[in-house]
């Protein structure tokens, strides 16, 4: 197998891979900003219930607005992310092959040899490759062809990296 795509110089493109990068590494805030917020509903109706009401009132309002933020935390990165990584524009390459996965953007470059992966997790956009637990990049299925897009994902279907459709 050897796939090579090019990656324009698109100001959109770097803030959609922020996005999809970020979406994995933040998403665990916003579960634990929906158990703040429950606890803290499920406090100040509890609360209502007793004389010491007063006093417990403050907590819960305390655990729905920590809650709250933290929900909103995950979004507001990704908007940053988006805002500041249009300046990073510029045109790169993928040359993928059955040892490892090649990038280059502008004047850096680098590389994932496939032994490394441990995962791949399929989004409406891309693929986000792991190296251990954490994304280490990702692959634009929208850039490549739909023979080299299928081909890859035969690969790594095959590596059992990435479940079969």
């Amino acid at each position: 197998m050897h796939i090579r795509f090019d990656v324009p110089a698109d100001p959109a493109y770097p803030g959609r891979v922020a996005a999809a990068l970020s979406s994995v590494r933040l998403r665990k805030f916003g579960y634990i900003g929906a158990v703040l917020v429950a606890a803290g509903v499920i406090g100040f109706a509890v609360s209502r219930g007793f004389a010491w009401g007063e006093k417990i009132s403050p907590l819960s309002l305390t655990l729905v607005l920590g809650g709250l933020l933290s929900m909103l935390y995950s979004p507001w990165v990704r908007l940053r992310a988006r805002r500041r990584s249009g300046r990073y524009a510029v045109e790169g390459a993928y040359d993928i092959t059955d040892d490892n996965i090649m990038m280059r953007s502008g004047s850096e470059s680098g590389g994932i040899a496939w032994d490394g992966v441990t995962q791949v997790r399929d989004t409406p956009e891309f693929w986000i490759v792991y190296v251990g637990r954490m994304p280490a990049t990702v692959i634009p299925r929208h850039l490549m062809s739909r023979e080299d897009a299928e081909t890859l994902r035969a690969h790594m279907a095959e590596r059992g990296l990435l479940q079969p459709r």
